[in-house]
């Protein structure tokens, strides 16, 4: 028998420890996700009894990592560190390194990067996202000019909140719409996430004024306009493109289409939506809306692409998409979708 890490040596002589200490880096976990959170809805979501959570949380407490208001716990500044240094720490130990692996490996993609959480009950975790995603490009993009084409949607919206200022040193980075606008909130198009993005770091964007479902006999006349050239050239030009992937159902009602039309893609038994193409759960493509701006198969000549997506609802969406997905695609996603994911395929 090998021994790897300390954690595996106090684990073997000592289980009841590390029990003990996965269960409270559980509960300190979902506070942040959730805080201020009741107790009787942290229960529900660690499926514990709200009695053995009172011993627990009233533990943390004393130690000065959480506190209590009228409103819910939270994590005091001491809890957030203690949060991450233990999230660091038992990476490893709990598998999420092999859980990557599994995932990309199914997923057919050269690397997935797995939070904490389950973004369906966890909204927080979407901010965690967002965070990964800085840390990420942080690493990924070179000094000087970095174009990086965005889509729209509500998880994007709020992944760009979470962008800071330190991805502008030595870069020149402009934030420009994948596609043009859709027919939904206006704060979840790709052009107010460009802005939001280029805010939060200091950078530029470009916007895109156009609708995505255009026809094609009117982008003929309009691709010329001096205005919507200089920008689809560069979108055509950039080093990162940042995208979500939608449930058919929820994007095929977003974007407004015709009763005809969702009656279409609800007959193919469409299960996944990205860059207005409709997939079925086996990838295959069943449904287009005509759109102006990038498409997947511009995917294969960019550089660094990187989906977002993740909560258990969105894993059939995720597997149906990445068959069509570049090799070299980077998923961040959250325990949620990678364990649905992997339900027929589970860790040996």
């Amino acid at each position: 028998m090998t021994i790897n890490s300390d954690l595996e040596l106090l684990d073997l002589v000592a289980p009841d420890f590390i029990k003990t200490v996965e269960k409270r880096f559980r509960i300190l976990q979902s506070i942040k996700l959730m805080e201020p959170v009741g107790r009787r809805v942290l229960a529900d979501d660690l499926n514990v009894t709200e009695r053995s959570l009172r011993t627990e949380t009233d533990l943390l407490k004393n130690q000065g990592l959480i506190i209590s208001s009228k409103s819910g716990m939270s994590l005091t500044k001491t809890g957030i560190q203690a949060n991450g240094q233990l999230n660091k720490l038992l990476a490893d130990f709990q598998g999420t390194a092999l859980l990557e692996q599994e995932l990309s490996k199914k997923l057919g993609i050269d690397r997935c990067i797995v939070l904490p959480g389950n973004s369906d009950k966890q909204y927080r975790v979407i901010d965690s996202f967002g965070q990964r995603l800085n840390q990420l490009l942080g690493t990924i993009l070179p000094n000087g000019k970095s174009l990086i084409a965005v889509t729209g949607g509500s998880t994007l919206a709020r992944v760009a909140r979470n962008l800071s200022p330190s991805l502008s040193k030595n870069r020149d980075l402009l934030f420009l719409p994948a596609r043009g606008g859709v027919g939904e909130s206006v704060i979840i198009q790709a052009n107010s996430v460009c802005a939001e993005m280029a805010n939060r770091t200091h950078g530029q964007h470009r916007a895109l004024y156009l609708p995505e479902d255009i026809s094609e006999r009117s982008f003929e006349s309009l691709q010329n306009e001096a205005s919507i050239k200089s920008v689809l050239d560069l979108i055509y030009k950039c080093n990162v493109v940042v995208h979500s992937i939608g449930t058919a159902s929820v994007m095929a009602e977003r974007r407004n289409l015709s009763d005809e039309d969702r009656l279409k893609i609800s007959d193919s038994n469409a299960v996944a939506e990205a860059f207005g193409d409709f997939f079925d759960q086996n990838g295959k493509l069943v449904y287009k809306v005509p759109r102006i701006g990038l498409h997947v198969r511009d995917l294969v000549n960019i550089k660094n692409v990187i989906a977002i997506a993740g909560g258990a609802s969105k894993a059939t969406a995720i597997e149906a998409y990445m068959k069509n997905a570049p090799s070299h695609t980077v998923l961040i996603t959250d325990e949620g979708a990678s364990k649905m994911i992997l339900r027929d395929n589970p860790l040996k």
